[in-house]
């Protein structure tokens, strides 16, 4: 299938009916598209709550891809990468070649990291086309509507681009126009000092009340890939704490901005700088850190790309073969029958003790509401882990993750 039918037969399901039809058609058409050129969930925590030993076989999906580099830090035997957008895929391929292809550690820094140099036209042609299949130079060599390669976009600012990274870029221009600063937090070098700056330049601006009709409308939030059905999950969330939209908003802006240390967060790199610092080691993406870089670099052959479903690439696995399983937000998309025939499929080929990793944008996991219970009763999960492991997120961008274990 091509990324559109994908997308359509996740997002387009029993749910999409009345006034929600309209806006999940509208979401699946505005993610047929490159969305993310970096994930937002934190791989740290990922690996702390999967505890994974050497020869893991791993099922996550691509987003922006630097997830799924990181996990080769745990020796497993492959990292399964699935993703029902094509262009996703395709940049977890480019900084697979990058890795592979590039010399040395600034090399990888400079094309991937900076992502902003107009010498990495000449590090794509000589190191990194070489490693690309066919389609895949084809497909970064395709011009843009300025006749610029697709490629090029790591020669200005390769992380401002995809709907989140432009949609950051607009933040930061609404921003300024109505008096607050959202790259003010950059300068902050103390834990003190990110909460005066928050309070100060960003904190005001969510209540505005252009900020809290912003948030009502679930359009203007597409670009953040919060589609329809968790939009209503969000909105039960703030209900639930007596807050506005606007309000819950500011609140998992504020964990993000002030819970971590700036100079240790990419996530807030991306928000605030719109961009990684290659001298600050901490900042980087866990695979482009300079302890980590050489196991990512000696293992990206064990990176399996599949374009298709989570569930179509499970009934092709044998019973328990799987050790780790990885689905982001995916699961909130889902309506009860795709619930089901993922959890099915999960159920099947997962060994004893294999864990499921997955975030949402409220704060509950509805797994316990929505699974038959012979189908939940082979998991077992532990909520003050999960809020624990919440806690230590330093994306913040949703209200739970939540891990699952199998135990029978």
């Amino acid at each position: 299938m091509n990324t559109k039918t994908l997308i359509n037969t996740a997002v387009i399901n029993s749910t999409t009916k009345g006034g929600k039809g309209w806006a999940d058609r509208l979401f699946a058409h505005w993610f047929n598209r490159l969305v993310y050129a970096q994930i937002w969930e934190d791989p740290v925590v990922d690996l702390k709550a999967l505890e994974l030993r050497p020869g893991a076989e791993i099922l996550c999906i691509s987003s922006g891809g630097c997830n799924a580099l990181a996990y080769l830090t745990a020796d497993p035997a492959a990292v399964h990468v699935v993703d029902l957008n094509a262009h996703h895929l395709g940049l977890l391929q480019l900084k697979r070649a990058a890795l592979a292809g590039l010399p040395d550690h600034a090399e990888v820094l400079a094309f991937l990291a900076d992502a902003a140099q107009p010498s990495n036209t000449q590090r794509y042609r000589e190191h990194v086309a070489p490693r690309l299949d066919e389609g895949l130079r084809q497909y970064w060599e395709a011009p843009d509507l300025l006749g610029r390669p697709r490629h090029s976009m790591f020669t200005r600012h390769a992380y401002r681009h995809g709907l989140l990274g432009r949609f950051i870029g607009f933040s930061h221009g609404l921003a300024r126009l109505l008096g607050g600063n959202l790259s003010a937090m950059v300068e902050a070098k103390t834990p003190e000092e990110q909460a005066e700056r928050f309070q100060r330049h960003v904190a005001p601006l969510f209540r505005l009340p252009v900020l809290h009709w912003l948030s009502r409308q679930p359009a203007a939030l597409y670009s953040l890939g919060i589609p329809p059905a968790q939009f209503d999950a969000l909105k039960a969330d703030a209900d639930a704490e007596g807050l506005s939209l606007a309000g819950l908003f500011e609140e998992r802006m504020r964990h993000l901005a002030c819970d971590f240390p700036y100079e240790s967060n990419c996530f807030a790199a991306q928000a605030f700088a719109r961009r990684y610092d290659p001298q600050r080691d901490a900042q980087l993406p866990m695979y482009l850190q300079a302890s980590h870089y050489p196991m990512v670099k000696a293992r990206v052959d064990r990176l399996h790309a599949h374009h298709q479903t989570l569930t179509q690439f499970l009934l092709g696995r044998d019973s328990a073969s799987m050790d780790a399983y990885l689905f982001l937000d995916s699961q909130d998309w889902m309506d009860d029958a795709q619930l089901i025939a993922l959890w099915s499929e999960v159920t099947r080929t997962a060994r004893p003790g294999a864990r499921v990793v997955f975030r949402t944008g409220g704060r509950e996991s509805q797994l316990e509401n929505r699974l038959p219970a012979e189908l939940i009763a082979h998991w077992r999960t532990d909520r003050d882990r999960n809020r624990a492991l919440y806690a230590e997120d330093r994306s913040a961008i949703y209200g739970g993750v939540h891990v699952y274990e199998k135990i029978r």
